[in-house]
């Protein structure tokens, strides 16, 4: 039996495309899910894809990567897949064909690219990451607070008057956030 596998990385992205390949090469049983390629053990669809394969049955995505982005995933799935007797194929790459030594020797080749291009991606995000932080381009979410109502936090800790959630009150924020602020402080 032919089973399918379909793989989107984010909730934005159809993977409608996949599907109607997948149909169009014959494909009885497909699983499909929007979930990062990063790693295969959350994917729950791949996971009861492996699991529903019978011997003689054939895994088919439409792209390596749709399957898996490591080397190690890689193996993982096709051991996974011989032990049971069944095969995996590779639409868009033609030849590649676990059930054949040509397409295992493709396999090795291909899933290779496909981490080194993974590893390309991480690396050129280091990096952009990196120079971003040189320029002063903060990440995560931006302050509630302006620079001024900072400074009017610090003072009402300074002044000690009002009590730490007395201040959090009068400023909206919480008490943990009162204290890092006048952690900080001290630490200036």
């Amino acid at each position: 039996m032919k089973i399918g596998y379909a793989r989107v990385s984010t909730t934005g992205q159809d993977y409608e495309t996949q599907l109607a390949k997948l149909k169009a090469e014959g494909c009885k049983e497909i699983f499909s899910e929007k979930q990062s390629g990063k790693s295969t053990d959350d994917r729950e669809q791949l996971q009861a894809a492996l699991k529903f394969a019978r011997k003689g049955d054939v895994l088919i995505v439409t792209k390596l990567d749709r399957l898996a982005r490591s080397m190690g995933d890689l193996w993982q799935i096709a051991r996974e897949l011989d032990n049971k007797g069944a095969a995996f194929k590779v639409l868009d790459q033609e030849g590649m064909d676990t059930s054949n030594a040509t397409g295992k020797l493709l396999f090795t080749i291909l899933g290779g690219i496909a981490e080194f291009e993974r590893d390309l991606i991480n690396a050129r995000t280091a990096e952009g990451r990196a120079a971003a932080k040189a320029k002063g381009v903060k990440f995560g979410r931006p302050g509630k607070l302006e620079a001024d109502q900072v400074e009017a936090v610090k003072a009402d800790v300074k002044a000690g008057e009002l009590s730490m959630q007395a201040i959090a009150d009068k400023h909206g924020i919480s008490r943990k956030t009162v204290y890092r602020l006048a952690g900080a402080k001290d630490a200036a």
